[in-house]
């Protein structure tokens, strides 16, 4: 199995994404523009938000880790960020926030940020959870915010996706594999030399549950390790996740990336837990807990080997 170590996860944790043509350029990649992303697209008419200090970035045989973590978004970005999904945003939405990765060589990076996250979200409602509450939920957002005008159409309420990452590249790009995350290697006790999470938005639901996406990254001498986790607990429904790990090999340039899919019905874990006596609350509450008890449902590999 590939999955990794539940000890493992905790310590990193405490698709293709559709290509777009409107200017969405990485930053120190081979001479490409640098474009900003004031909320949380890309936007070549603002400039790169003044917080540009509250990046992390370290560099390791070529690939360059960095991770910005700001605030969350005001009215104005919340408005255009509506207009532009088509959707209400999460409770919680740090539409400027972002983790990537880059190799400077080649071309070939990876971010992961909140907009294009939510463009995964289904838009037709096709998905949408049908439960009492999501009738209220939609009530709290047409109060939300103050000054804007929210149309909310039927959508997937829950803001579950299957966002694995926005890849550029100027020649390879990840492609279907066989070949597993090495866990041996990363079960090996090597120094960390950057380790960070950011959060890209989160929201309760109308206090029915949580949902929400985040990121940590953990660099090692001679690897990192990538996790990408969308998680959802809507109480008395459904608790899911969706786990995207990209793992790199500095030395050879190989990069892995893992998508593993889970998820049950919320009695069902509820059951599984008290079984065998444990605080079924609590548990609930924390992801990395739960991952042994929720059947996987979707998984996929990508390789790419960098010159």
């Amino acid at each position: 199995m590939s999955d990794l170590p539940l000890a493992f996860i905790e310590l990193i944790d405490s698709q293709h994404i559709k290509a777009r043509n409107n200017g969405f350029y990485w930053p120190s990649m081979g001479g490409l523009k640098v474009a900003s992303t004031m909320n949380g697209q890309p936007d070549l008419n603002e400039p790169f938000p003044s917080g540009r200090d509250t990046e992390k970035t370290v560099v390791q045989h070529g690939f360059r880790i960095t991770t910005r973590k700001l605030p969350i978004l005001k009215a104005g970005p919340i408005e255009r960020m509506t207009n532009d999904l088509g959707i209400a945003p999460p409770e919680m939405i740090f539409g400027d926030n972002l983790a990537s990765i880059e190799h400077q060589a080649s071309g070939w990076g990876i971010r992961f940020n909140a907009y294009n996250a939510l463009d995964r979200v289904d838009k037709t409602g096709a998905s949408m959870l049908q439960v009492a509450h999501s009738k209220e939920w939609q009530s709290t957002r047409e109060k939300k915010h103050e000054g804007i005008t929210e149309v909310v159409k039927p959508f997937d309420w829950s803001y579950s996706t299957d966002y694995k990452g926005t890849e550029q590249s100027k020649s390879a790009l990840l492609e279907p594999s066989s070949t597993p995350i090495p866990l041996e290697l990363l079960k090996r006790p090597d120094p960390i030399i950057f380790f960070d999470e950011v959060m890209l938005y989160e929201d309760e639901m109308a206090d029915n549950g949580i949902t929400f996406l985040s990121c940590k990254v953990r660099v090692m001498p001679a690897r990192l390790l990538l996790l990408c986790r969308f998680f959802m607990r809507l109480d008395g429904v459904m608790i899911r996740m969706r786990d995207t790990r990209v793992y790199i090999e500095f030395t050879t340039g190989e990069v892995i990336r893992e998508y593993t899919a889970r998820e049950d019905r919320y009695e069902a874990v509820r059951q599984k837990l008290a079984m065998k006596g444990r605080d079924v609350p609590a548990e609930l509450r924390e992801p990395n807990n739960l991952i042994e008890l929720l059947p996987v449902v979707d998984k996929k590999l990508e390789r790419v080997v960098l010159k």
